[in-house]
């Protein structure tokens, strides 16, 4: 059941794209700040449809690649971030030569990988001295009606991952730093529902529980007046780590 979860999102790339959030740039900067001076090689694996990919590709000088199993995300990657190279792979199975990289980083990925085999994996890609970096976006379930969400749609397994303690990672890279940034996102019902739609959890559900979701989200968003096209901030903390390769 996890690794259908785990391949399941290229079923509703559109729906991830439109409703889930960007990375925040100073975040994305942290997790990158103790890559080797002078080299910007750098991959991004799990991309998605490059939430991730996208910031980085701002970055001067950086040589990006996108890397995930599924060809539909890549696809919509490719026309979201024109001219950035694409390959399918894993973490525990990248098709790049020893040594290549500055750094890999995961965006609301690495809850789905081996941490022993894809630590190992990356580390053979990654030269000494280079960076992991893993980042995911949370929703703030401080707030009483984003927990009340998050209830409907059932805990993701990166929730699950962090609230247990956060992830793990094995050699050859050292331990883990953190650091977390909190913001808003104004979302409109709309997005809110298609956010729901592009999680593992609802994308395997049966017909009858995705309409059990719907309907008690609709609920939620008729008691706070989210109408049309208006907007609620939902409150999100990023939650970014790094380590550095021995």
């Amino acid at each position: 059941m996890a690794e259908e979860m785990a391949t399941s999102f290229g079923a509703q790339a559109g729906d991830y794209e439109v409703g889930r959030p960007e990375y925040p740039f100073d975040a994305v900067a942290w997790m990158l700040e103790k890559m080797p001076v002078g080299s910007r090689r750098i991959a991004d694996v799990g991309a998605g449809t490059g939430k991730l990919t996208r910031v980085l590709a701002g970055a001067p000088d950086a040589e990006i690649v996108a890397i995930d199993p599924d060809p539909k995300m890549l696809a919509a990657l490719r026309l979201a971030v024109p001219g950035v190279p694409t390959f399918a792979g894993t973490a525990e199975s990248l098709p790049l030569p020893d040594s290549s990289l500055d750094a890999v980083v995961l965006g609301q990925a690495w809850h789905w990988v081996d941490p022993v085999t894809g630590s190992a994996e990356i580390g053979r890609t990654v030269r000494s001295g280079g960076v992991l970096g893993l980042i995911w976006n949370i929703r703030d379930e401080r707030v009483s009606w984003v927990r009340r969400l998050t209830e409907i749609m059932h805990g993701s397994n990166a929730e699950v991952m962090l609230a247990d303690g956060g992830p793990e990672v094995a050699a050859p890279f050292g331990p883990l730093e953190e650091e977390s940034w909190e913001w808003v996102r104004p979302i409109s019902r709309d997005h809110l529902h298609r956010m729901a739609s592009s999680r593992s959890f609802v994308i395997t559900a049966p017909a009858e529980e995705k309409a059990r979701i719907r309907r008690e989200m609709d609920d939620l968003f008729d008691e706070l007046g989210l109408d049309g096209e208006s907007t609620i901030d939902l409150p999100y903390v990023t939650r970014a780590f790094r380590a550095i390769r021995d």
